[in-house]
């Protein structure tokens, strides 16, 4: 007789993972990288901006155009006039910066600053009595963004020279406007053409033609 063993069937063994406790889903825009003042003097020694005329404004890095022959010639007529009022005391910057905060550097054509050029060895002056753009293709950017950072500055007053219209804006009195960008804005505007004259705040007795400093 032949015995046969039969083995019982092993049963199937289940096994059982511990729960994975993912992170929930957040359905998040990118954002954009805001560069600190810091980060952008280190951008500019690596040699991102050569032959470039850049500036940071609240974080981010503009590319300015390259000047035309009509903003160049009105440029050099903006630095006769203003050379020759504002004398001892004063230092014009041209296309030099001027800083506010960590995050912002612009660079206006012209910056009329208290005190003499050695003054600012170390740091760039944070505020202005007088800045001037002169703007041909950059009107809207230097009416707006541009308008705001200077009045969040404290600077009394802001020039716009403009070129395609052959007319001065001028804006004065900084003041607090929680809508505005920056959050400031200028409480007082005014818009004269070329047969108009206008004094600097800083120098009420010096009347400006606003012929004189255009092409």
């Amino acid at each position: 007789m032949s015995i046969v063993s039969q083995t019982a069937a092993t049963p199937p063994v289940t096994l059982v993972l511990p729960a994975l406790e993912l992170p929930p889903v957040r359905n998040e825009e990118p954002t954009r990288k805001r560069w600190t003042r810091e980060e952008y003097y280190r951008l500019a020694e690596q040699g991102w901006f050569q032959n470039q005329r850049v500036e940071l404004i609240d974080g981010e890095i503009i590319q300015l155009s390259p000047p035309s022959p009509p903003h160049s010639v009105a440029v050099e007529l903006v630095s006769d006039v203003l050379r020759k009022i504002f004398l001892e005391g004063y230092s014009l910057r041209h296309q030099t910066s001027v800083v506010h905060g960590n995050y912002s550097q612009p660079e206006p054509d012209f910056a009329v600053v208290r005190g003499n050029i050695r003054d600012y060895v170390n740091e760039h002056p944070k505020t202005a009595v007088l800045i001037v753009e002169v703007s041909r293709t950059s009107l809207a950017y230097d009416k707006n963004r541009k308008l705001h950072l200077y009045a969040s500055m404290g600077v009394p007053e802001y020039w716009i020279l403009d070129l395609n219209s052959r007319r001065l804006l001028v804006y004065r009195e900084p003041v607090a406007e929680a809508s505005a960008p920056f959050g400031f804005s200028y409480a007082t505007a005014m818009t004269l053409s070329e047969a108009e004259t206008v004094s600097p705040l800083e120098k009420p007795n010096a009347p400006i033609s606003v012929a004189a400093m255009l092409p």
